[in-house]
């Protein structure tokens, strides 16, 4: 099998030949193979694709998995201004909302009734937050739904908390772990390197902090997501630097999960829409992103078995595609996606467990449904296996689960300082 994959590469570049080779014989990246792959183009990039397909099959087999869940982004406000992000509003601007916490725990407990195992919250960083919120949410949201994950809190997220409740990460975690929490979301990632995240989001978590976070909550039995953000002002040599570091940390913890690359929502981001950073890039062309779930397969694969790609960032159209280039999971149905949508993504709200199923057998694989942890809870070999689920009924998802568009326009949860509120 090997020779003949080989055999049928001696179309690609003799450096590039040679490099996918020795992954097809078992070897390792190394660094210096990763920035060769990188910059891999035309019949180059097709040869890096096809051995990305041959190694998904044997790090992760056929089967496609997905999960059903739903995103509750509970807050745009935030104390942060990332170049990158068009979901956050400050405080004093009209369309800042904040969902009571009973309105969280009523989201959550809808998903679960439509068949979601997890719900993944993530949000802004109000100001003055009371740093046992997040705390106090998972304690509620598993008091009314015991047996629904909760995937919760980005690491800057975690930062935050642990500094407004004066407790060090460590503590903070455990507590939240006592509350219910489940998987921590390794988002807030971009790209780790701190000249580039300086440059997008000054005053962000450091590099040495998610990292941090990240391998305290592995420590702790927590498990997390690793992600990386791409398609700004990043080069390839910062995705290998990206994917070293993520590989170091599955070597020493085993605690990622998955990872997922997400490139750049360029359309409403502040970097690009009011130019704030010089030499920003239209997000990743449809090439890069090819080539990145591709790699990310190559030299993460060994590892971290799994990779996503998110129907959110590049539509379920090319997100089947990338099932061929190195991707095993769809992600999750999700319901209602606020991040990626205020930023201008056509997709975000709701893709039914039915269309998952059909965008994995069209691309001649067996879709699985999925927990949050990747064990798999049914597989459906054959069409006729496939449950009715309400998602697959829902005609118009932003109607029947509400949008971002309408919480920013909606005076309903409307955002209240806490120095305004205390003072009536």
């Amino acid at each position: 099998m090997i020779a003949d994959i080989a055999w049928n590469l001696d179309w690609a570049s003799p450096d590039v030949r040679t490099i996918l080779a020795r992954v097809l014989e078992g070897a390792e990246l190394s660094r210096a193979d990763g920035l060769a792959l990188a910059g891999a183009a035309g019949r180059d990039l097709h040869a890096v694709v096809v051995v990305a397909d041959e190694m998904r099959r044997r790090q992760a087999g056929d089967l496609v998995t997905y999960v059903v869940n739903r995103n509750v982004n509970f807050t745009n406000v935030c104390i942060k201004h990332c170049t990158f992000c068009a979901f956050s509003r400050d405080h004093r601007e009209e369309e800042g909302y904040f969902l009571p916490l009973e309105e969280v725990v009523r989201r959550a407990v809808e998903a679960r009734e439509m068949g979601a195992t997890e719900v993944c919250i993530q949000a802004g960083l109000p100001p003055k937050l009371d740093g046992r919120y997040y705390i106090n949410l998972c304690r509620a949201i598993k008091r009314a739904a015991p047996d629904l994950h909760l995937h919760a809190f980005s690491p800057e997220e975690i930062l935050y908390g642990s500094t407004r409740a004066a407790m060090p990460i460590g503590e903070y975690l455990l507590a939240l772990r006592e509350a219910g929490l489940g998987t921590l979301p390794g988002t807030s990632a971009e790209i780790l390197d701190q000249e580039i995240r300086d440059l997008i989001a000054r005053g962000r978590i450091t590099v040495d902090q998610w990292v941090e976070v990240v391998t305290t909550a592995h420590r702790l039995g927590i498990r997390t997501t690793s992600t990386i953000m791409y398609g700004h002002v990043e080069q390839p040599a910062h995705w290998v630097q990206h994917m070293d570091r993520l590989r170091s940390i599955q070597r020493d913890t085993g605690g990622f999960t998955e990872f997922v690359p997400l490139s750049l929502i360029y359309q409403e981001a502040p970097m690009y829409r009011r130019g704030l950073v010089p030499g920003v890039r239209r997000g990743a062309t449809g090439m890069e992103v090819v080539l990145m779930h591709a790699l990310a397969r190559l030299y993460l694969g060994p590892s971290l078995r799994n990779i996503q790609c998110s129907w959110v960032k590049e539509g379920p159209k090319l997100a089947q595609y990338l099932l061929a280039a190195g991707a095993n999971d769809l992600g999750g149905t999700l319901i209602n996606e606020s991040i990626s949508t205020s930023a201008g993504a056509a997709h975000g709200q709701l893709v039914p467990p039915a269309e998952l199923r059909r965008l994995a057998r069209e691309a001649g694989r067996v879709p699985a449904q999925r927990d949050t942890v990747y064990g798999i809870l049914r597989t459906y070999a054959r069409p006729e296996d496939d449950p009715d689920s309400p998602l697959d009924h829902v005609e118009d998802a932003a109607r029947r689960f509400g949008s971002y568009q309408q919480l920013t326009a909606s005076s309903s949860f409307r955002f209240v300082h806490p120095a305004r509120a205390a003072s009536g």
